[in-house]
């Protein structure tokens, strides 16, 4: 076949493959099946195209006539033909332009889609994620002000208590140590709410450790013995903060559903990690009893999250005892 009979079939394939029905959802052009028809009219051995980075053909793709597609000025892609003494076939060239830029339109577009999609997805992704920073935040400052400035707040009522019964015995005169008492613990509850809701840990807690941190905030209380042993080695932060509310939040609870029991607060060093105990000689509880969203959670929820764990046991006229442990 002589080339330029070859050339006009090639352009009439093109026309025709172009013009037949698509198929719902199919692609358009269709560059395989435009290669196969161009192939099969002009009675070559392969036809290749390369537009936007991507390569569709039909039969060899060996040595090939080729030449750069353009449209409007523009280079839109390379046609090949095999075998190379097929061509040339500029003919065929020239009127692969629209269909070539057609095609890398379409390319294009589809790439954009793709990445709008992925944005749209990383945007979601990241709208959840700063939901759920925002959550657990929340979560933990409900748990600090929970654990920590619960503990202030129990001692006001207790010392309300006091003051009340000092007016009923003494009169004013007599309830104003008592008054002075109330005023300094309220400072300190106002101090430790404005801490917690900036994310402060106590001082103490920060310079000193753990040790420090249960000496200052508990060593008033007379029915508070703390056992801390000697030398209590530093911890990771996280670790001693952990330690420091979950102590806290079980002394805040036999102030609060023993009052009047005896309260000894224990920590130890071990070769593995920091053991830690709050007992109390109060009345005891069933745990049996509890709802599934007792305060009791908040303790194992604040001693996972630095790997460690706690035990609480408790029976009615048995006391209650709360032994935890971090490692290190």
């Amino acid at each position: 076949m002589r080339v330029r009979e070859r050339e006009g079939r090639a352009v009439a394939a093109v026309s025709d493959c172009l013009a037949l029905p698509r198929a719902s959802g199919a692609p358009w052009p269709d560059l395989g099946a435009l290669a196969e028809a161009i192939a099969g009219a002009a009675e070559v051995d392969g036809c290749w195209f390369t537009v936007a980075g991507n390569r569709f053909g039909w039969g060899v793709d060996g040595p090939a006539w080729s030449a750069v597609v353009e449209h409007s000025g523009e280079a839109q892609g390379v046609v090949a033909v095999c075998p190379e003494s097929a061509g040339p076939l500029e003919g065929l060239a020239a009127v692969l332009g629209p269909v070539f830029a057609a095609a890398r339109l379409a390319a294009e577009t589809d790439d954009l889609r793709r990445a709008g999609d992925a944005a749209l997805r990383e945007l979601a992704d990241a709208r959840w994620r700063a939901a759920a920073d925002m959550d657990r935040e929340r979560r933990g400052l409900e748990r600090d002000l929970h654990d920590g400035a619960q503990h202030h707040l129990v001692a006001l009522r207790m010392a309300v208590g006091l003051l009340e019964h000092a007016v009923a015995k003494g009169g004013a005169a007599a309830a104003r140590p008592r008054l002075d008492d109330l005023l300094t613990r309220l400072d300190a509850a106002e101090a430790l709410v404005g801490r917690t809701a900036a994310g402060i840990l106590p001082l103490a807690l920060v310079d000193d450790g753990l040790a420090a941190a249960l000496v200052a905030e508990l060593a008033e209380h007379a029915d508070v013995a703390l056992d801390l042993g000697p030398g209590l080695r530093r911890y990771p932060a996280v670790a001693e903060s952990a330690v420091y509310f979950v102590c806290m939040e079980a002394v805040n609870n036999a102030h609060k559903h023993a009052p009047g029991a005896r309260i000894t607060v224990r920590t130890r060093d071990t070769d593995r990690g920091l053991e830690f105990e709050v007992r109390d000689d109060g009345p005891g509880f069933d745990r049996s009893a509890l709802p599934a969203d007792s305060g009791l959670h908040n303790l194992n929820a604040r001693a996972a999250a630095v790997g460690g764990s706690v035990r609480v046991t408790s029976a009615p006229g048995r006391g209650t005892v709360v032994a935890g442990f971090v490692p290190l």
